[in-house]
């Protein structure tokens, strides 16, 4: 089996150009079942059958996992069993049939435009970290990138002066993101002072430095935020895909249109963005009361005329509004 997945794991990584850390992900969430059916006496993909696939669904509810981190790990091991199947190293798939858990529908987190704020005030400018840590959050702001698209960044693919960055994507695909004025600012600030002052004994081709002079790592950029979301008095976890989706959803509180926002995330379905136009509860209820004739219990621009009695009245909007006061 493990040798199964070795050949597997050069598949997704050569013919369809998976990341690194994806990749990796593959072999050890697949790994691990190998690892559950080999304490169950299954040696070989041939004798895995749904008794054992609903037993290690089982396992991993009564370790804790939830619906959504079972459901990627049946999703992985069940394309691992595909791939056998077309090797002619499987005569069936034994995940076909079987069903992911269902998950809860969650929107996206979000943050407010006033605690996106607070957060970028909370790095101190005045060290080389703090103006690499606020560039950082004012390129995921301001860009909408992912956290794997900006550890990669190198400094050549930086075009300051167009306000642009080359950035690599899902399954290796290139696009360039966009970004403004403040980010550009914020980015002019560590490349003169902070990151020179960050580079070690050798030069790196990374955009962004740890203190060691090397690639600023993803789960360092993790900490990272949630540190400055902690001191700005956020009381939830932010993480670099919380500030894509507040920059997604502020940009559509702002009415750009979504097949704009789709170009600008790297989004190959128009679906996978429109999710953002449920996100925003309250922007829509501010447009109810604000824009429609019936929205607001204030009726100073309208005549009383309009109104449509019951015959009651403590009906009348005048007598509303007087009760609101």
């Amino acid at each position: 089996m493990q040798q199964d997945l070795d050949r597997y794991v050069v598949y997704l990584a050569v013919e369809r150009n998976l990341s690194a850390y994806t990749v990796r992900n593959y072999r050890t969430e697949i790994g691990q079942f190998i690892e559950f059916a080999s304490a169950h006496g299954v040696r070989e993909w041939r004798s895995v059958d749904k008794a054992l696939v609903r037993r290690w669904l089982a396992d991993l509810r009564v370790g804790g996992y939830a619906p959504g981190s079972i459901a990627r790990k049946l999703s992985e091991v069940r394309s691992c069993c595909t791939y056998l199947v077309r090797e002619d190293r499987l005569d069936r798939n034994p995940l076909a049939s079987i069903s992911a858990p269902k998950q809860p529908k969650r929107q996206p987190r979000v943050l407010s435009y006033d605690e996106v704020l607070a957060m970028l005030r909370m790095p101190d400018v005045t060290t080389p970290q703090g103006q690499r840590d606020l560039a950082i959050l004012e390129v995921f702001y301001g860009s909408g990138i992912r956290l794997g698209e900006l550890e990669k960044l190198d400094l050549a693919d930086l075009d300051l002066s167009r306000r642009e960055v080359r950035v690599l994507g899902k399954g290796n695909k290139e696009r360039i993101a966009l970004f403004g004025k403040v980010a550009e600012a914020t980015l002019r600030l560590y490349l003169q002072q902070g990151r020179p002052s960050l580079v070690g004994k050798e030069e790196d081709s990374a955009l962004f430095l740890n203190r060691f002079g090397q690639r600023l790592g993803r789960v360092s950029i993790i900490r990272m935020l949630d540190r400055y979301a902690k001191a700005a008095g956020i009381d939830r976890k932010v993480t670099p895909h919380a500030m894509r989706h507040s920059f997604a959803t502020h940009l559509i509180d702002e009415g750009v249109d979504i097949r704009i926002i789709q170009e600008m995330l790297g989004h190959e379905s128009p679906a996978t963005t429109q999710r953002y136009t449920h996100v925003s509860q309250a922007r829509l209820h501010e447009v109810v009361r604000s824009a429609h004739p019936r929205g607001s219990l204030d009726t100073r621009h309208r005549s009383s005329a309009d109104w449509e009695p019951t015959g009651q009245a403590s009906d009348h909007p005048d007598h509303i509004v007087d009760s609101h006061r």
